[in-house]
């Protein structure tokens, strides 16, 4: 039986690693192998890239050409080490983001060459592709409330691509709406504004569907 891959994308605030926990937890209940995974990130390899490209200290001059290839690189390791093996052994294997990030993050939010960074995607997944996207939509004045109340209520460390300003993160949220339209079939826009029982409730209505009997 072929596994199912499910990612979540959107900026950030927009409860994407809340929404993949309580899929997860229910999809189990139902006595589905739900795998959560993140990104970057996945693998002991990724893990190390992940804290260089968030949080290491040095990351502070990082070159967004260096961004996009540190990304792939984590993403190749994930999709070779781990996604590909669990879709071959039936698993539904959820991800709190994928390609689409890079495409909105470093494509749009960096303006880096839109062809060159989905050439270097192509490269690191080949033809794993997502199922079903659902992207997580709030406005940026909303990311950014619940940016600032999230950094004040924890003390982890810092995170680079959060210390971006909103002129980044308003090109990001277009790259999203761009990518979102390229591909209605796939990506499936959810109000991330509502409270998290709703977002929930319209998640699970979008991924059911795609569920064996």
């Amino acid at each position: 039986m072929a596994g199912l891959f499910i990612t979540f994308e959107g900026t950030e605030g927009g409860g994407k690693s809340t929404q993949v926990a309580l899929l997860a937890e229910r999809l189990r209940q139902l006595g589905h192998h739900a795998r959560v995974l993140r990104e970057p990130g996945g693998t002991p390899i990724g893990e190390e890239i992940r804290h260089l490209l968030k949080h290491h200290p040095a990351n502070e001059v990082m070159m967004p050409e260096a961004e996009l290839l540190l990304m792939n690189a984590s993403r190749a390791q994930l999709v070779l080490e781990v996604i590909r093996p669990a879709l071959a052994r039936g698993e539904i294997v959820l991800c709190d983001r994928f390609y689409d990030s890079t495409i909105a993050y470093q494509g749009y939010g960096r303006q880096l060459d839109l062809d060159l960074v989905k050439s270097v995607v192509h490269f690191a997944v080949g033809r794993t592709h997502p199922d079903l996207t659902l992207l997580l939509q709030v406005p940026v004045e909303v990311s950014e409330r619940r940016r600032a109340a999230r950094q004040a209520a924890t003390a982890g460390p810092r995170d680079r691509f959060e210390e971006a300003d909103s002129a980044f993160f308003r090109r990001v949220e277009h790259g999203f709406q761009q990518i979102a339209e390229a591909e209605p079939e796939r990506i499936r826009i959810v109000d991330a504004t509502q409270c998290i029982e709703a977002v929930h409730d319209d998640i699970w209505r979008l991924v059911s569907p795609h569920l064996m009997p």
